[in-house]
């Protein structure tokens, strides 16, 4: 089954956090590609360890936008 998750990749120091939204599996790499291919086998791994009734399914992906705020 292929899933379709969120992700959301910061710069924390020296290195690429990657977390994925909907079940908020975290991994890291030294590049944003790393990082992204670091998430992707932490994913996998999570969905192999969730039992089959419990799979996740994006039905409503997550909205990400900005936040513009005026301050002073």
């Amino acid at each position: 089954m292929i899933y379709k998750f969120t992700t959301i990749i910061n710069k924390e120091g020296k290195w690429f956090v990657a977390r994925c939204v909907e079940l908020g599996v975290v991994s890291q790499g030294k590049t944003v590609e790393s990082a992204q291919d670091n998430l992707r086998e932490a994913v996998e791994l999570y969905l192999e360890d969730t039992p089959k009734a419990k799979k996740y399914s994006v039905k409503n992906p997550a909205l990400i936008t900005t936040l513009e705020v005026a301050n002073g």
